[in-house]
């Protein structure tokens, strides 16, 4: 125990937003630094040995154009680990980015998890921090985590709704009194709008594009409402018959891609509302809903929001950072870890 603290002293404890799409490392007084994609490349040789060719950025360059021996992963699916080895390798390498030194000096690690995920699953993300180095490691739920990204006083009495939409999975809470009292989580959110993209741009394009180009799509004119002006972009692909081809897609058919993905949102949210004890229904009258992750970056999604569940919604001041910013304060306050920590 007490050698422990000497380490502690010693070693940059960190937090870590192990998201489907990004992963996201703060340490403890520095903030964030590192913000890099959930993508592994590896390189498999003629004698069935993996090597680790790159990882974040530059291993997210390499997806849809590896070759036959080279495989760009992404371990993270929905939320959770889909691939145990790749997720330890690649904390293991941010873990070490961050402390930018091979060292024995094993940090703590917080890291933020989606609500409603199993316990295999839950000892999972735990043995691949504790085999990729950390000292001891901490669970925090990512609405809650959300919630306090975004500024929302999480231990207050009144009853705040946090939606973050991040790129396997919609997470929805209600928190009051440092715990979250309702919460839902659902399997669609960027990964499931960019295929709703890919699919739009085959069905009526007849055109085939792969998931990068899909996200660019619906960074550059993504959209819930209708716009005062319509957006394009040219858009690169193969048709049926194997020729290269440019078209130009609007942001109302992407509007319309994205329709069903974005009703199943807003309906588990209305789900969340109807289950809301009466008194902190009052409450959320008043402080409306907030939405988080990057999925609250597509335009007119507040509005959308609203329109549907009639309330107020409004988009956090830096939706992107939200749940890595309420991770990291965690390292800060040892109070408010042990308030919203589920161990």
């Amino acid at each position: 125990m007490i050698f422990d603290k000497l380490i502690g002293w010693f070693s940059n404890d960190m937090a870590i937003d192990l998201g489907t799409a990004n992963t996201l490392v703060s340490v403890k007084g520095k903030g964030i630094i590192i913000n890099e994609p959930s993508v592994v490349a590896v390189q498999h040789d003629r004698y069935g040995r993996d090597r680790i060719l790159a990882v974040g950025k530059e291993a997210k360059q390499m997806i849809g154009k590896t070759p036959m021996n080279i495989q760009a992963v992404r371990p993270m699916k929905d939320g959770v680990i889909a691939d145990f080895e790749m997720t330890e390798r690649m904390i293991r390498y941010f873990i070490e980015k961050a402390h930018k030194r091979k060292s024995f000096l094993r940090p703590r690690i917080i890291i933020c998890i989606p609500h409603g995920i199993t316990q295999v699953e839950r000892k999972a993300v735990k043995e691949s921090a504790l085999s990729a180095g950390a000292r001891e490691v901490f669970l925090v739920e990512e609405p809650m985590a959300a919630a306090i990204g975004a500024g929302i006083p999480v231990s207050s009495p009144d009853g705040y709704v946090v939606v973050d939409i991040g790129g396997g999975t919609t997470e929805i809470g209600v928190t009051s009194l440092g715990g979250l009292v309702l919460s839902k989580s659902i399997k669609v959110a960027g990964d499931r709008f960019d295929k709703a993209i890919v699919d739009y741009v085959r069905q009526n394009f007849n055109l085939y594009i792969g998931e990068r180009t899909a996200e660019n799509i619906k960074l550059e004119i993504g959209t819930a409402v209708k716009q005062p002006k319509d957006l394009s972009i040219k858009v690169k692909g193969r048709d049926s018959s194997g020729l290269l081809t440019t078209i130009d897609l609007t942001s109302e058919g992407v509007r319309g891609a994205l329709h069903e993905p974005l009703k199943e949102v807003s309906l588990a949210v209305r789900q969340v509302l109807e289950e809301m004890p009466p008194d902190l229904a009052g409450d959320v009258v008043d402080n409306g809903v907030v939405l988080t992750g990057g999925g609250a970056l597509i335009r007119g999604l507040d509005k959308y929001l609203s329109n549907d569940i009639k309330l107020p919604v409004r988009v956090a001041d830096e939706p992107l950072l939200a749940v890595a910013y309420g991770t990291s304060k965690t390292l800060d306050e040892d109070s408010l870890l042990k308030l919203i920590s589920n161990e």
